[in-house]
Formats: C-alpha cells, structure tokens, sequence
C-alpha cells in the first residue's frame, strides 16, 4: 500500500514531466513514446514493463545492451533520458498497477529464468522494484552473477530500513550518473576495443534494454 500510495502521487506530480518528455521522443523520432516488454515477476509471473523508448524503431529491440552513449542505436533524446535514468519513470505505473515495489530486484526477462541456480532464483520471491541493491552498488559496473547475488542478498535483508536506505543512495547515485551503461556482462564475457563482446566460456542471453 505504501509503494502504491508513493507511486501515485509521484506519477500525478511527474505528469507534465513525462507528457513533455513524451512529446520530445515522437518529435525527435519516428514510433511511440512508450515501450512495453515482457519481464519475470513475483514468483516469476510475466507482467508488461513500461519504459520511454530510447532507441530508433528501425534496430533489433533484442540486441546487447549499449555500453556507452555513443551507440548508434539510441535516439538523441533517448541517451540523454538513459543518462538520467528517466526512461524507468513509467514503470511507476508498474507499481501501481501492483507488479512491482519502489524496491526490489530488477525485473529481468522471463528467459532468464532457465539459467538461474536455485539460490538465484530466490530474487522471484518478492515483486521487482524500480530501483534494488544491485543498482546503488556498482549498477553497469557488475556483471550479471554479481547483479544475481546482490538480489539475493537483498532478499535475505529486506526490510523498511535498507528500503530507505536503498532510496536514498538511488538519489545520490542518480545525481552522479554513475554506472548508466553495462560495462561486463558477464564473467563469461571479455570485452575488447570499444565495446566489442567476446565470449570466453560459453554464450548467454544479454540483457537488453530497448
């Protein structure tokens, strides 16, 4: 009830925000503002994520994620919304609508599920959150085991203080812009010149970000 409660006031207060950021995207781009995405919920149940659309409509939405604000995939406005973390507002009506809390581990595709270990998969115990410990502790800087273990581990600890402790380094973390573009996948993964991937050990699905 807190998160609904929080997310709806913050959607009613963010409205000129989002219908201006909105306008900005169809203006700058052809295709619609909003992007909507299958991800694994509560107990692994597939709900819609809703995203502003940061990438031109004419490039495959399942590629790698970018790993700087030079790739050529994203809009002008696009870039500038991921360096601000501003393409996750939608997902306040995610909240709402009783998918997913301010806090929490990330939503991840529903795919994803299948390589999972049992441990891993404790992250579906609780609803997807806007935000979670993974993202205040290295965000793009951590590989994708590393994300995994910190959702676990924040499974393990949950409750109202590291929530609000987990809002307020968000707060910190956004006004720095820091870890914005995945910098290693995986521990599987190398990565050579300027964003070239290399697989080491095996190949795994990547976490894309449209």
């Amino acid at each position: 009830m807190f998160d609904i409660l929080i997310a709806g006031v913050l959607l009613i207060a963010l409205l000129p925000l989002l219908l201006i950021i909105a306008l900005a995207i169809r203006l700058s781009s052809r295709g619609p503002a909003l992007f909507v995405q299958q991800r694994a919920g509560k107990d692994g149940k597939p709900f819609g994520l809703y995203k502003f659309r940061t990438m031109r409509l004419d490039v495959d939405p399942f590629g790698p994620s970018p790993k700087s604000g030079e790739d050529p995939r994203l809009t002008r406005v696009g870039r500038w919304l991921r360096e601000y973390s501003l393409d996750e507002l939608p997902q306040l009506a995610n909240i709402v609508e009783g998918d997913m809390s301010l806090v929490g581990p990330r939503p991840l595709y529903v795919s994803q599920m299948a390589e999972w270990n049992e441990r891993q998969r404790r992250r579906l115990s609780v609803r997807p959150g806007l935000t979670g410990l993974a993202q205040i502790s290295g965000r793009g800087a951590l590989t994708r085991e590393e994300k995994l273990e910190r959702d676990v581990e924040y499974v393990e600890r949950a409750g109202l203080r590291l929530d609000a402790a987990i809002l307020l380094a968000t707060l910190v973390q956004l006004c720095g812009r820091q870890g914005i573009y995945e910098q290693k996948y995986s521990q599987d993964e190398t990565i050579r010149g300027e964003g070239t991937l290399e697989r080491t050990e095996r190949t795994t699905n990547v976490d894309k970000r449209p």
